[in-house]
């Protein structure tokens, strides 16, 4: 029944001369008892081999979000520019540059990226510090993380919104005004 357990300190590179000299010590103490010895490295291993299958899945289901908020906004500038289309063609007729233009489109995505950021950010923070409290080596949330996301977010999204604000930029706007 009773289990007894040590932790047993030595110098690096006499795991075996240590583990001959515990076994042959524990013999002569315990001399009917089965000795169960385990490398503290490998019992951490077992005890975090959750967390990095967590780690796995939780990485798969962050890259297919990403994939799929991706293609959302992509097909979101591409209809909210075919809606636009004729005052775009008017804005570049009366001399808007494509650079104004593209930024003009760019800028109510951006402004939803940016709230959903507000939004997510704290939830986000709140979350990891709860899972990270439980660990008994830990590291605290920087705020450079967030600024870090931040900027990638927003470069994915001006990726996904500027071909389509880019083309209908320079679009000839005489097809575009042609049928009214």
């Amino acid at each position: 029944g009773d289990a007894l357990n040590m932790m047993i300190g030595y110098k690096l590179g006499q795991e075996k001369k240590a583990m001959a000299e515990i076994t042959k010590t524990y013999k002569a103490v315990l001399p009917f008892a089965m000795l169960d010895a385990q490398y503290m490295q490998d019992w951490n291993e077992s005890w975090y081999k959750e967390e990095a299958l967590w780690k796995q899945i939780v990485l798969f289901a962050a890259i297919v979000a990403i994939v799929l908020s991706c293609l959302g906004l992509f097909a979101l500038s591409t209809l909210a520019i075919q809606q636009r289309v004729k005052e775009i063609g008017i804005r570049k007729v009366l001399g808007a540059s494509v650079a104004g233009i593209a930024s003009l489109v760019s800028k109510d995505f951006l402004k939803l990226v940016f709230i959903s950021l507000l939004i997510a950010s704290p939830i986000a923070w709140f979350i990891m510090n709860n899972w990270l409290k439980d660990f008994a080596y830990r590291i605290n949330i920087s705020w450079w993380i967030f600024l870090v996301t931040v900027c990638v977010t927003v470069f994915i999204a001006m990726l996904a919104i500027s071909f389509h604000a880019i083309r209908a930029a320079l679009a000839n706007p005489v097809k575009s005004l042609r049928t009214e």
